[in-house]
């Protein structure tokens, strides 16, 4: 196509009070809040940042990265951009991020590989679900999601392969394969944690991983890497493939996809095939414990808000070296952050899939979800921490009793109440979650603190019975005494020490 539309001038990232806006803007403009769209979009596109921001400005160890600060690593940036300036048009000879050689790939509509959008035979439920033009904004929002959070299935054409000899797009019988979910979703939809600062400067400066933090963690036997539009693969498993597959910046733009845009949809085949978290390696937003026989990830989970997830993606902080779960974007920065920032966040999201038949899709009670969690740095420690442990622990004991006294309210009735009892728990956890940030702020030791965490104490205690209540009507006689004897009783939670 004759066209052109170069990322670095052209508007279309999108930032939180602003609209969509440009690469040298998010690194001239230094107050951008944070960025917009869903949570795959915030994550895809806060990798390609970081990714912008390693490749132009890695610093060797924390000492460099603190004398660098926010404003240096922006300023470093820019001239980044405008050294490679010709890798970031949409289109022509070397368009961003897409391979002109997979043209002969069957053409499918953008439709087609949007998590949210009706296509073929599915029902189409709401408008949001129907599809229409894209503007070559959101086509750059859209490549740049594949690169990561392609769903697997049959949508890629995996009958065009690029490497000579290369069997990982071929099935036992010789003919094209399913193609892989991308790494950044893979079974279900994995979790991913990132720092976010008062503004996006400061969210990226924050992120930025040293050299040496990316050898300490031996995940990477590449090192930080060299991004893809410096020099693209030529296929799936040549040697630039194979750089990609082991460095850092392969992991935050992993070219899991083959794609080429054209007018009216893409060109599109599976691309690198990245190792998962279950062979050593995973992007360094994601949280997985290595300590046992079998790696285990945090998953993204509708039913579980990230927030509740926040003593599991912490637990590096009071546990020893390789025990617990493991977030290299935690791990590197919460340390150096509570140093050098007064405040700052812990942004949890993702998208949670189901899959049947080798086809992945969002369906059901699959959905988006983030948290953003703010902590003040000069409370964490310790005792915070520790006193964070024990009110997780103490509200999940008061979820429990809550799903058994529902269920034992219409036990007494001789009716199953398995689902009624999950919905009440949910709900509970629902008030619970308003409340959250102010608990995080009183595990600090003090009088005032203890105060607080009492009368937040008694406000759990209500709030369990009020989906108690919600769940389990005492209109009549016979449900007004099932309800007296299955009543929640809340005395050893709210008398415990706190």
């Amino acid at each position: 196509m004759d066209k052109h539309f170069n990322l670095i001038d052209e508007p279309w990232i999108p930032v939180a009070d602003r609209g969509r806006v440009s690469l040298r803007q998010v690194f001239s403009e230094p107050d951008y809040r944070a960025l917009g769209g869903n949570p795959v979009e915030k994550i895809a596109l806060m990798k390609l940042l970081l990714a912008i921001a390693q490749a132009a400005a890695t610093p060797e160890d924390d000492e460099a990265w603190r004398a660098m600060g926010a404003h240096g690593m922006a300023r470093r940036c820019v001239e980044y951009l405008d050294l490679w300036r010709d890798r970031f048009d949409l289109y022509g000879e070397r368009p961003f991020l897409q391979m002109p050689a997979i043209a002969s790939a069957e053409l499918k509509s953008y439709g087609t590989v949007l998590p949210e959008i009706a296509t073929g035979n599915t029902t189409v439920l709401n408008q949001g679900q129907v599809e229409r033009p894209l503007t070559d904004a959101k086509k750059t929002v859209l490549l740049v999601c594949l690169m990561g959070f392609a769903l697997g299935g049959k949508k890629a054409d995996n009958s065009i392969i690029l490497s000579p000899g290369y069997e990982g797009k071929r099935n036992d019988k010789g003919k094209p394969s399913t193609s892989k979910p991308g790494p950044s979703v893979a079974h279900m939809g994995l979790l991913h944690t990132l720092l976010q600062g008062g503004n996006l400067w400061q969210s990226l400066w924050l992120n930025v991983v040293t050299r040496e933090r990316v050898e300490q963690s031996q995940r990477y036997p590449m090192g930080v890497g060299t991004v893809p539009w410096e020099q693209m693969p030529a296929g799936e498993d040549d040697a630039v493939a194979r750089q990609l597959r082991q460095s850092l910046v392969g992991r935050l733009v992993p070219l899991c996809r083959f794609c080429l845009l054209a007018e009216n949809g893409l060109h599109y085949s599976e691309g690198i095939a990245h190792p998962n978290y279950k062979d050593g390696v995973c992007d360094p937003t994601v949280a997985v414990n290595w300590s046992g026989k079998d790696p285990k990830a945090l998953w993204v989970n509708p039913e579980k808000r990230p927030w509740r997830e926040l003593t599991a993606l912490l637990g590096f902080l009071a546990q020893q070296q390789g025990a617990g779960f493991q977030c290299l974007q935690l791990a590197a920065g919460v340390g150096r952050a509570s140093e050098c920032v007064e405040a700052f966040a812990i942004w949890s999201g993702g998208l949670r899939v189901s899959s049947n038949a080798g086809e992945q899709y969002a369906s059901g009670t699959d959905d988006f979800v983030e948290s953003v969690i703010w902590l003040q740095s000069a409370a964490l420690g310790d005792f915070w921490f520790a006193q964070l442990q024990a009110e997780m622990a103490a509200l999940d004991e008061l979820a429990k009793g809550l799903y058994g006294r529902v269920l034992a309210y219409f036990k007494t009735q001789l009716v199953d109440g398995g689902d009624l009892a999950a919905q009440a728990t949910h709900l509970f956890w629902q008030l619970c979650e308003r409340d959250f940030q102010s608990l995080l702020e009183a595990c600090d030791q003090s009088e005032a603190n203890l105060a607080t965490r009492r009368q937040l104490r008694h406000r759990f205690a209500d709030y369990a019975q009020q989906a108690y209540d919600h769940y389990c009507p005492k209109d009549t006689a016979r449900q007004l005494d099932a309800w007296a004897r299955s009543r929640p009783n809340h005395s050893k939670y709210l008398q415990q020490e706190v």
